[in-house]
């Protein structure tokens, strides 16, 4: 059996005509004769900072004054989808269509409004009519309505015409195709596609291997499926492929349920898109696809934890909370979902509320390593180390053996216990998690740097520093601890250049400018020092930095350390 690709290829081409179409309009200009300048502003702001909410709000209020502006309008009905008010976003789309504005944005909504009606005749007609909305929605969007109209050979033929004349959107649409087929019960085609053995290969997603495993079960192939399942996910998968994988060993079959509808292909078709776009600072396309894939979909779990995670970026948590609490208890992502949930309180500032929900969770799945481990970390930057440790040290008994895969958690455990003091607990436990990844530069320098703290093993801890900066040249943070390793060594002209290198990648980092003037002050360029000391508290609070005594250091000095040896 050919060995699929575990995730879709973000084929360059594709996302290339995807990204560039018009989906973030010109900044809408009101009209010079309308009092709505703080009206305005507040609207700008908001999509600067992908406030979806206060972006539909005041461009609503901005449409009050000037209702047949096309660019307030057109941002309305962003702001409504981002911030998941389809109903709402599609009452604008209408709007623009009506008004006869181009915009894709609102073809889209137009057209997942129709299959979200089951119109697949309203679906159709708008491409006939020209209603645009992308180089591989509107061909697949003419596929799944005919497969939605009934007509099962010309969705083919619409699947068709894709893969043999568009080759950089061909895997998608033999993927698609794939999925039509096994929906209307044709399976062995649709396994012969997904191989790659038919027509082409298909890079397949997580999803689309899952779908696989189905179709393979219910050409009753059972050992096939075990073997693509152990193939792709390994020993130890998510809960919802374990899940799979006891059922095929019972000898039961997995249902099909990738797409039950027409409805539910195009939703996948969305989301393919949404997952196989780039993620960008500002770009708000995939989440666009994302929410579309949720409108047609509401139970799609991929969809919610994609949708969650892209909004978390966006740094919109209320909205990335609430699209999280839509995952049912009872589906096996639940638990990521939650996870997720938790993630987003403690980014928004709410880490008491995190740390509850992430206790609350504990409890109520107390077999889940993910579970504690991801308690520990959140009380670990909470500097609650005690809390942390025993919250470690719960998911590490919870395995019944520690393999390479669980090297971060036992890395975050020993973070912990050194910064609890018990350096005799922590070394061996630095030292375990190298014999894992022993290339590893995070590892490699937090053991390093914390050695030549201690003044212990000098030469071995200096050359795990270098590992971890030729591994990881651009990282200041790895930079700065061969920096401040030469400084702690009496090599201070050697320490100078690193150091400066160090701040270069992280200008405004308070410990690493409190290290360069530490460093300056060492070769005798005291006025460079202090400039550093005040730079690194105009940078500051940082956990790490003593603020009383940088300002000892502005007004006195400091006196280097002795040079360390092994002996020290």
């Amino acid at each position: 059996m050919q060995k699929p690709v575990i995730f879709i290829a973000k084929l360059a081409m594709c996302a290339s005509l995807l990204a560039s179409l018009p989906f973030d309009p010109a900044p809408a200009q009101p009209r010079p004769d309308i009092g709505v300048a703080g009206a305005f502003l507040s609207s700008r702001v908001a999509v600067t900072h992908s406030d979806f909410e206060e972006m539909a709000a005041s461009h609503d209020r901005l449409l009050q004054t000037d209702p047949d502006n096309p660019g307030f309008r057109e941002l309305s009905m962003q702001g409504h989808l981002l911030a998941g008010n389809f109903e709402r976003a599609v009452e604008r789309a209408a709007e623009i269509t009506a008004s006869g504005s181009a915009s894709n944005v609102a073809n889209l909504l137009m057209q997942a409004d129709a299959f979200n009606r089951s119109v697949y005749d309203v679906a159709i007609a708008a491409i006939e009519d020209g209603a645009q909305t992308g180089p591989l929605t509107d061909p697949m969007a003419r596929a799944w309505a005919e497969l939605g109209r009934g007509s099962m050979s010309d969705a083919l033929a619409a699947f068709d015409v894709v893969i043999a004349e568009r080759e950089e959107l061909a895997p998608f649409a033999l993927y698609f195709k794939a999925l039509a087929l096994a929906f209307v019960g044709d399976l062995e085609r649709a396994e012969t596609l997904l191989t790659g053995e038919a027509e082409g290969p298909i890079g397949l997603s997580r999803r689309g291997v899952v779908a696989h495993i189905s179709i393979l079960s219910q050409l009753g192939r059972m050992d096939d499926a075990l073997q693509l399942t152990d193939a792709m996910f390994g020993a130890a998968p998510d809960q919802d492929v374990a899940e799979l994988r006891a059922a095929l060993r019972e000898g039961r079959a997995i249902p099909f349920e990738t797409i039950t509808s027409a409805r539910d292909g195009m939703a996948e078709t969305y989301f393919t898109l949404a997952a196989a776009l780039p993620v960008e600072r500002g770009d708000w396309l995939p989440l666009i696809y994302a929410r579309l894939a949720l409108a047609l979909r509401p139970d799609h779990a991929e969809a919610i934890l994609f949708t969650g995670q892209l909004l978390e970026r966006a740094e919109q948590y209320s909205l990335a909370n609430a699209v999280y609490d839509r995952m049912p208890a009872d589906n096996p992502q639940y638990l990521a979902a939650q996870l997720g949930k938790a993630n987003a309180l403690a980014r928004s500032g709410d880490v008491e509320r995190a740390i509850e929900s992430l206790r609350a969770l504990s409890r109520d799945r107390p077999d889940s390593v993910l579970v504690h481990s991801a308690l520990g970390d959140q009380l670990r930057r909470e500097e609650e180390f005690e809390q942390a440790e025993a919250a470690y040290a719960h998911a590490l008994d919870l395995l019944e053996s520690v393999e390479e895969r669980h090297w971060v958690l036992l890395y975050t455990r020993a973070i912990t216990l050194e910064r609890l003091g018990e350096w005799e607990r922590a070394e061996p436990e630095f030292r375990r998690v190298l014999e894992f990844v022993p290339d590893e530069p995070q590892v490699l320098n937090y053991l390093g740097y914390s050695l030549i703290d201690k003044g212990m093993k000098l030469d071995e801890a200096l050359g795990m520093i270098e590992r971890a900066v030729e591994a990881e040249p651009d990282s200041g943070y790895i930079v700065d601890s061969l920096g401040w390793a030469y400084y702690r060594l009496g090599r201070y002209d050697e320490a100078v250049p690193v150091m400066e290198r160090a701040v270069e990648l992280m200008p405004t980092d308070p410990i690493l400018n409190d290290h360069l003037g530490d460093v300056y002050w060492a070769v005798g360029r005291e006025r460079e020092a202090r400039f550093q000391w005040r730079r690194a508290l105009s940078f500051a609070p940082h956990p790490d930095l003593d603020i009383d005594l940088v300002r000892r250091k502005i007004e006195q000095g400091k006196t280097p350390p002795d040079a360390m040896t092994d002996a020290q």
